[in-house]
This record gives structure tokens, C-alpha cells and sequence, in this order.
């Protein structure tokens, strides 16, 4: 199975230093959801892994998250894309719980439910936290130059990121570059 893994907020949609707390607010990157259907219509299989702290911090329920996802997802079918499923922390980060990226929890799960080593599976996120907790479990880390990893456009990446993280623009250019190279192999 092609399988990729996303970070949320940042990497999909905008993302806030106030938190994404409702549907209204999520708003997805340019591109963004075009990629993930160009991923999709190449046999890739989506699945999301996003620290969601602001249900421990009480600024949102869990029907609204939902909500928030039911609005990617009728987004994305608009434009041919699925996500299959969505992996979230809902802990404030004073939890100590193994789930909050940059601990792998997240992954694990997802390894779990599809039955699948995650060695060298893409994972792609905007903070060193999310390439950190991909490559705990063997992925292939990917970084995007949105949301907060717009801090590193045109600069090298700081020792905070494992060695041979891969950089991109966006998730675009992710998709671009992940299916050019399956092509180059095939």
C-alpha cells in the first residue's frame, strides 16, 4: 500500500498562533487539496497525524473538530481528493502523553491500523516536532515552507530537524516531487 502522512494545521490548511477553533476558520492552503488528489488519483492513500491541543485547552469540542474535518473532506471530494482517515492528539501539552508529535504515538497508530511498517512512508509537516515524530517510526521526513515552516524559506534548516529532512515550497510541490520520483522508478 502507498501510504503518506500529513501534518494538519500549517501543511493543509492556514493555520493561527490563536488556534483553528471552528469550521469558519479552517481555510485551506492554496494547492493544497489539488495535491492531495493528484496524490490520490496516483494510488497514494492519505491519512492525516495532527497535534490537536486546543480540545485540551477547552477552546473547542470534539463535535467541532469534527466539523472542521466533515468541511476538508467535502473540500476535497470537490476536487477529487480523500483523506482516509484522521489521527489527532487531543492533549494539552502538560499531559505528557505519548501521542503529542514530536513523540511518535500518532504514527504508531497509524502503522497499527493499516497493518504497515511506516519505513520510509512520506510524512510531511511544518515543524521540526512533526518530522521528529515521523522519523521516530522510520518515515521519510518532509518539510513545508507554509504555515510556521514559512520561517525557513531561504535558509538552510536548523539541527532541530533529523538529517536528510526534504524540503518543498508547500504541499504541492510535495505531491509533484513524490509522484515525479515513483514515475522515474517505475
Amino acid at each position: 500500500m502507498k501510504l503518506c502522512i500529513l501534518d494538519r494545521d500549517g501543511t493543509i490548511n492556514e493555520d493561527s498562533l490563536e488556534y483553528i477553533k471552528s469550521p469558519e476558520e479552517w481555510q485551506p492552503m492554496p494547492g493544497a487539496l489539488e495535491a492531495i488528489a493528484r496524490l490520490n488519483h496516483a494510488g497514494w492513500h492519505v491519512v492525516v497525524a495532527s497535534n490537536q491541543s486546543g480540545l485540551g485547552r477547552g477552546l473547542f469540542d470534539v463535535a467541532t473538530l469534527n466539523a472542521m474535518h466533515a468541511k476538508m473532506h467535502t473540500m476535497l471530494a470537490a476536487v477529487g481528493g480523500r483523506v482516509d482517515a484522521v489521527f489527532y492528539c487531543p492533549h494539552a501539552p502538560d499531559e505528557k502523553c505519548r501521542c503529542r508529535k514530536p513523540e511518535p504515538g500518532l504514527f504508531e497508530q497509524i502503522g497499527e491500523r493499516y497493518g504497515v511498517d511506516l519505513k520510509n512512508v512520506p510524512a510531511v509537516g511544518d515543524t521540526p516536532r512533526d518530522v521528529v515524530a515521523a522519523v521516530a517510526v522510520g518515515c521519510e521526513a518532509h518539510m513545508v515552507l507554509t504555515g510556521k515552516g514559512a520561517a525557513w524559506r531561504g535558509r538552510s534548516l536548523p539541527d532541530s530537524f533529523p538529517p536528510h529532512t526534504q524540503v518543498h515550497a508547500d504541499l504541492a510541490a510535495f505531491a509533484d516531487f513524490v509522484i515525479a520520483r515513483e514515475s522515474a522508478h517505475a
